[in-house]
C-alpha cells in the first residue's frame, strides 16, 4: 500500500502527548497517529473494510 505524504501543524503540547503515547507503545509518532485515526475512523463507521 502506497502512503500519502502531507504536512501536519500540530500543537506542540498535544504532540508531546502523543510522542509519550508512542514511545509507551513503542511506536514512531507517526504510526501512533495512524492507530488513532484508524480506531476513529472505524468506530465512526466510515470504514470501506474492516481491520
Amino acid at each position: 500500500m502506497k502512503r500519502k505524504n502531507f504536512p501536519l501543524r500540530i500543537d506542540p503540547e498535544l504532540y508531546k502527548a502523543l510522542e509519550k503515547w508512542a514511545d509507551d507503545e513503542i511506536r514512531s509518532v507517526n504510526a501512533q497517529i495512524e492507530i488513532i485515526l484508524k480506531e476513529a475512523v472505524k468506530r465512526a463507521g466510515r470504514s470501506k473494510k474492516e481491520e
